[in-house]
């Protein structure tokens, strides 16, 4: 079995408890023996869409994603110089950066991941929803 790497969506659906996760997802995010990670590219992305007006949160972004990932028991996934050099080796079946860099860290450090996202699937990532 292995860990996972949660998209910035399923992270989001998941703190808010919302119904748009899949059955799967929700049991294997919930699984005590999964260690589940938050990349921070997601991070990234949501600093993005909060700026954008995209994305309101109930707290400040710098003390929502902290308290998330303790609540919740998730780790950090930092962005190494081996997952930025996955990336540039990818196909383009995905034009999305943020997602490109999340392939590229289930790649290498062999990840499944939590996404509604079938385009995943297209990488040879297991995509869990």
């Amino acid at each position: 079995m292995k860990h996972l790497l949660l998209d910035t969506h399923a992270f989001l659906w998941w703190v808010e408890g919302s119904p748009r996760i899949g059955r799967r997802a929700r049991a294997a995010i919930a699984d005590p023996d999964r260690r589940c990670f938050l990349s921070l590219a997601s991070a990234w992305e949501l600093a993005i869409k909060s700026s954008l007006g995209k994305l309101t949160l109930a707290t400040p972004l710098e003390r929502f994603i902290p308290a998330q990932i303790a609540e919740n028991h998730f780790e950090q996934l930092p962005i190494s110089i081996a997952h930025v050099s996955r990336v540039a080796d990818l196909p383009f079946h995905h034009r999305d950066p943020f997602d490109r860099l999340l392939i590229a860290q289930a790649l290498e450090e062999d990840l499944d991941v939590v996404t509604a996202d079938t385009v995943f699937t297209r990488y040879g990532v297991h995509r869990v929803w």
